[in-house]
């Protein structure tokens, strides 16, 4: 079972290192999943036991990056708003590449999915703070998608300090 294990491990990371690769000369739509395997060098079976679609191989990658940081940040002594903020940008502007990639790819929506799911309404919140949720969560979100479309102008402690002087 461990061997197993080891080997879907290396299909899923041979998969996305040649969805990242693809992604820097073809958009998203352009990559078909042939194209794909064969960059992978896996077979299509192997895709498919792991994937039902090419975003699947995108959103298992952003989540990662997420939640990685998302647990890194949790296990600090750093629980402030402002403090979480800046934890955040400045682990977009360690993973800049990935992320401008992204953003000229058009694909932030799957980033909105992840922050929705860390910091978005629950089913079992009363409705004001469901709606304080999603007010967080989505304007979280407009103010990362913009600050990628704009290019990261300002550093990740520029960025913070603009977010957290909003009101």
């Amino acid at each position: 079972m461990a061997d197993s294990n080891v080997k879907n491990t290396y299909v899923k990371q041979q998969i996305t290192d040649a969805m990242l690769d693809l992604l820097k000369t073809y958009e998203l739509k352009s990559i078909s999943i042939s194209q794909l395997v064969a960059t992978a060098q896996v077979s299509r079976i192997s895709f498919y036991r792991n994937y039902s679609e090419k975003e699947d191989v995108l959103r298992e990658y952003i989540n990662t990056l997420i939640l990685g940081w998302h647990r890194e940040y949790e296990s600090s002594d750093h629980k402030s708003e402002e403090e979480m903020l800046g934890s955040l940008f400045a682990h977009f502007t360690a993973n800049s590449g990935f992320y401008l990639l992204f953003s000229q790819r058009q694909l932030f929506h799957l980033l909105k999915e992840v922050l929705k799911t860390l910091y978005g309404p629950r089913p079992e919140y009363p409705n004001f703070g469901a709606y304080v949720a999603a007010y967080f969560s989505y304007g979280l979100f407009g103010w990362i998608e913009e600050w990628f479309a704009r290019g990261m102008q300002e550093s990740d402690e520029e960025i913070t300090i603009l977010l957290k002087n909003r009101k």
